[in-house]
């Protein structure tokens, strides 16, 4: 599904002459493409699932969010709106991020379904969250709230 929406964002950034929106979508296409070959040698053929789609492009936020920073510190601004601009076009694709409070009992359903008692679980619940709610939390911000309720 959600490499069809690459595909037909591409032609309708192409269309609408949006030099960035082009550059982004290809830049995705160029990571999923490697993202495929990396996973052939695991027995999959036909390429990686959406699930791990939206985390390549959740890390693909990550590395723009770090650049950012960077920029601004050696007072790039132009080069950090570029990245922002990037970001806005990533996120499109994902759903709609979950607020604090939706994080926080979607961690506390998923340490219940797991069984989780303490931090020694916590990979265990990670991987849970993971899969279920891939694309809609913030691994980092999850870890913490994940370590906070498991201490």
């Amino acid at each position: 599904m959600l490499r069809e929406q690459f595909s037909e964002a591409l032609k309708q950034a192409m269309r609408d002459k949006n030099v960035l929106a082009v550059s982004t979508v290809r830049l995705i296409l160029a990571r999923l493409k490697e993202r495929d070959i990396e996973a052939r040698p695991k027995g999959n053929a036909d390429g990686i699932a959406d699930p791990d789609i939206q985390s390549m492009m959740q890390g693909m936020i990550k590395q723009r969010r770090e650049s950012i920073e960077l920029y601004e510190r050696g007072n790039r601004p132009e080069l950090a709106e570029k990245e922002r601009g990037e970001i806005a076009i990533i996120e499109r694709f994902l759903p709609k991020a979950m607020s604090d409070a939706e994080t926080e009992a979607a961690i506390k359903e998923t340490i219940a379904a797991t069984g989780a008692a303490s931090i020694k679980d916590m990979g265990k619940v990670m991987a849970a969250l993971r899969e279920k709610y891939a694309g809609q939390l913030d691994p980092a911000k999850a870890s913490q709230a994940v370590k906070k309720l498991l201490e």
